[in-house]
């Protein structure tokens, strides 16, 4: 009796594309897409672990939050004077908890360099005690463990003109990977699907197969969110994507640019309590609020001087996409514009919460847990789906 000849399943050619475009990109990127993954995984409780690490010197006591601070000048010159640095304190943030201390910001940032040390200059913060004085603790962030993962997630530790292209365009090819794999994963009937969205490791001791389910059952559901923190990461990296995001939600390709009004107070002598005058007014507008952020050395971040002085308010402690904007005259102090959260466009409201929705945080503690699970499934993903290409190559090898 003849045997009938056996059929190969005939493969589509877009499952049969789908297979090269996912192993030839994930042969060129693994690498990178594994050093992103587990730095920006690192990262994630960056605030939760620094809380704790740094609870003395971010509470003060009890009964001195009972007097009323020391003027912001002051404080400001008494920082300068002690830690004597050779650049100015860029700005200061405060916490309307007045159980919480000051913060005093040191950044400068240098246009020449190729790598991260050479171009961040300086980056310190100084905790002060604002009823008393006592500086608390400075820390030099420049060298902080999560400063230095944050970075090399970035743009591996690159020049910051060119490094984010570096991780941007890998992870470009890692969102293509993500589609490819999971038209891989998808199968023809229901039946085959059942299986496929659990191990099934009763009768299996081959760890090639526990291998292959690993990258398969935990890729699958870890790619959505990572859809999501890659393309959240590239908007950082690629101007047209940030532009594309624009068009779609409020009708624009560029954001208008804000007018900056004229100082009205110009020929007047800056107020000596200016500071202090703008933070009454600022807690007194946004009660509510977690903390507000003052520029103290009169710059915006490309280091060119402003014409007037802004104040960020951030609605809540940890997250950066509810934030309000206040605008003073910088000599009389008088307030200039007022611009809350609620009247921003769809499109400045999703550039504020870009960050918080790449790292989990603009969906509670809940968010960053499963941001930082699907975080480590995708750091053993190149690590996985190279254990199964090199199995298949030395079984290939073994038939040669």
């Amino acid at each position: 009796m003849r045997k009938k000849p056996h059929h190969k399943k005939k493969i589509s050619p877009t499952k049969k594309w789908s297979a090269k475009l996912h192993l030839w990109f994930g042969l060129s990127v693994g690498i990178i897409v594994f050093i992103v993954s587990l730095t920006g995984t690192l990262y994630v409780f960056k605030d939760e672990i620094q809380n704790i690490l740094r609870k003395d010197v971010i509470y003060v006591k009890h009964e001195a939050s009972a007097q009323k601070p020391i003027p912001l000048t002051i404080l400001r010159e008494k920082v300068s004077l002690e830690l004597h640095e050779k650049y100015p304190i860029n700005s200061v943030e405060i916490s309307l908890d007045k159980g919480k201390s000051y913060r005093f910001l040191y950044y400068e940032k240098s246009k020449k360099g190729w790598n991260y040390f050479q171009q961040v200059l300086i980056n310190k913060q100084a905790y002060v005690n604002q009823y008393t004085g006592e500086i608390l603790a400075v820390y030099d962030e420049k060298y902080d463990v999560f400063n230095i993962l944050k970075y090399i997630h970035w743009g591996l530790l690159l020049n910051s003109e060119w490094g984010p292209y570096v991780v941007g365009i890998p992870t470009v090819l890692f969102i293509i990977m993500l589609i490819t794999g999971i038209i891989l994963w998808w199968p023809k009937n229901k039946n085959a699907r059942k299986g496929r969205f659990w191990f099934n490791w009763e009768n299996v001791k081959n760890w090639k197969r526990k291998n292959y389910d690993l990258h398969n059952v935990l890729g699958f559901y870890a790619s959505f969110i990572a859809l999501i923190m890659s393309v959240t990461g590239i908007y950082f990296a690629y101007p047209y994507v940030k532009n594309t995001f624009n068009l779609a939600l409020s009708g624009y390709w560029e954001q208008p640019k804000e007018k900056q009004i004229k100082s009205p107070d110009s020929l007047m002598a800056k107020r000596s309590d200016l500071f202090d005058i703008t933070a009454l007014q600022t807690e007194k507008l946004y009660a509510g609020a977690a903390s507000y952020r003052i520029s103290l050395n009169g710059k915006n971040k490309k280091g060119k001087e402003l014409k007037n002085l802004p104040i960020t308010i951030y609605g809540q402690e940890g997250r950066f996409s509810e934030r309000n904007m206040l605008t003073f005259d910088k000599y009389s102090g008088k307030l200039l514009t007022n611009k809350p959260h609620q009247q921003l466009s769809n499109a400045e409201k999703y550039a504020n919460a870009n960050y918080d929705i790449h790292t989990g945080s603009y969906f509670g503690l809940f968010g960053k847990i499963i941001w930082f699970i699907a975080g480590l499934i995708c750091t053993s993903l190149p690590v996985t789906g190279f254990l199964i290409w090199w199995g298949k190559r030395k079984k290939q090898g073994k038939k040669i």
